[in-house]
């Protein structure tokens, strides 16, 4: 008795086609891959390095940027240097004790980098700290 292999063209087919699926997954794992680093904070500072540990945080906190030409970054924005309280106000949603890093560009002067946290700490800021890159051995 011979059996026959050919199907006739009213049946549906039942296999599922997997190759579009997974072509589609690789180039949206390569687009992820590709736009992941970009996703970091957007000022591009040369941080001075700490053998200290880092602090675990639940909420996200404000940060504050100096670059290496002296420019004053709120998150990603710019700011003049007499709007910093009224910004950081705003921001914090008038909440004094909102967390506020302070990363300040290693060949900046340290002079500048207190002089901020000293007008945040005037103000009525209590929880002002520094950022520093983990210690690479070399």
């Amino acid at each position: 008795m011979a059996f026959k292999l050919k199907r006739s063209s009213k049946e549906p087919m039942s296999e599922i086609n997997v190759t579009p699926f997974v072509d589609v997954m690789l180039v949206l794992l390569i687009i992820f891959m590709v736009t992941a680093p970009l996703l970091t904070v957007g000022v591009q500072v040369d941080l001075p390095e700490s053998s200290a540990d880092s602090l675990p945080e639940e909420v996200e906190p404000l940060t504050l940027t100096i670059n290496s030409k002296g420019e004053i970054y709120i998150q990603e924005s710019k700011v003049e240097y007499e709007k910093i309280i009224a910004k950081v106000l705003a921001v914090s949603k008038n909440r004094t004790d909102t967390r506020i890093y302070v990363r300040g560009d290693k060949t900046i002067n340290y002079g500048r980098v207190l002089e901020i946290m000293g007008l945040l700490s005037g103000s009525g800021f209590t929880k002002v700290a520094l950022i520093s890159e983990p210690y690479k051995e070399r």
